[in-house]
């Protein structure tokens, strides 16, 4: 199954959800208004926003959203995840996003985190038109968590004694849980109780961390036209990804060594050699085999889920984001 066909069911609430953002994106600021629709006219694939309406669809909110409060915290997602590339990129000094300049490489580092503040509040502004407690408990809790992942994961730069378990904590902090509060808002709207509600941030959050997961697995592996990125660029941070976390468990002195010097000195010098040490350790198989089990366990989160065209592009989308090419 395509991406597209995967998503079929919610495409023309996709639709609304991308004229929604256009509208929400006007400011009376020029330079906020063009950095903002440089970075969310990149579009990417939507898939934080098109996973809240699936999530909509198979808890069956859908026939409660009168108001069409879906919509609304879809674009609020889309803008609150939109944020946090801006910031990251800043961070991280990245020159390339999906195939094309960063907002930061093209406007400077301040305007992308003034931006990105601006995107962080006017999502804020969006929550509370919906007028719901718990859903602004859900993105408001969602959002500080993603923050503090952000800075776990700085404070492990160029840090190679990080190990499997932090990593994964970095992951589900900063990743993972705007995929769990997506998912979770679906059950919020439908208003069908904690049962439903947990399986479907459960699923979220097994989802993020798959999709975390390959992406680390594709900056050693993928094609850089197709992920829209430069490979290495993980190393060239000094990030300690679980391919190297797992060739410093396990292979050999002069492995270990080298991905050690490569975490703590940065730069994509030993790319080469890092590479082939990653290969040997068998670490991009090791990295996808956690992937594949994240996203088993995200298919049996939402086994109790009625069966629908939703429920089965929920399920497509569990299976994608481990197969997946970028």
């Amino acid at each position: 199954m395509s991406f597209v066909s995967m998503l079929a069911p919610v495409a023309e609430d996709m639709r609304r959800v991308d004229e929604l953002i256009g509208r929400r994106l006007e400011s009376d600021v020029p330079l906020v208004r063009q950095v903002a629709q440089y970075i969310v006219g990149s579009r990417g694939k939507r898939l934080r926003p098109a996973l809240h309406l699936l999530a909509c669809g198979a808890a069956g909110a859908i026939e409660r959203d009168r108001a069409g409060a879906r919509f609304t915290l879809a674009a609020v997602i889309e803008f609150i995840h939109t944020a946090t590339l801006l910031h990251d990129d800043v961070v991280d000094e990245s020159g390339l996003r999906r195939g094309q300049p960063t907002a930061n490489a093209a406007f400077g580092n301040a305007a992308s985190v003034l931006v990105g503040d601006f995107l962080y509040s006017r999502a804020f502004q969006m929550m509370v038109e919906v007028d719901d407690m718990r859903v602004m408990r859900v993105l408001a809790d969602a959002t500080n968590t993603i923050a503090a992942g952000e800075v776990l994961q700085l404070m492990g730069s160029h840090d190679p004694e990080v190990d499997e378990a932090r990593y994964l904590e970095v992951i589900r902090r900063k990743t993972a849980r705007l995929f769990e509060a997506a998912a979770r808002l679906g059950g919020v709207l439908a208003r069908g109780g904690d049962a439903l509600e947990e399986g479907l941030a459960a699923y979220g959050a097994h989802v993020g961390t798959a999709f975390q997961l390959i992406d680390d697995v594709l900056d050693y592996s993928g094609d850089a036209a197709t992920i829209g990125k430069s490979l290495g660029d993980d190393l060239a941070e000094g990030k300690p990804t679980l391919p190297l976390i797992h060739v410093l468990r396990t292979g050999g002195r002069e492995q270990a060594a080298l991905v050690r010097r490569a975490i703590v000195e940065g730069g994509r010098d030993e790319f080469a050699a890092v590479l082939e040490a990653i290969r040997a350790c068998g670490s991009l198989d090791y990295a996808r085999a956690a992937a594949l089990r994240e996203s088993q366990a995200a298919m049996r989160a939402i086994e109790p889920l009625a069966a629908s065209g939703y429920k089965d592009s929920l399920l497509e989308l569990a299976s994608f984001s481990v197969t997946r090419a970028s």
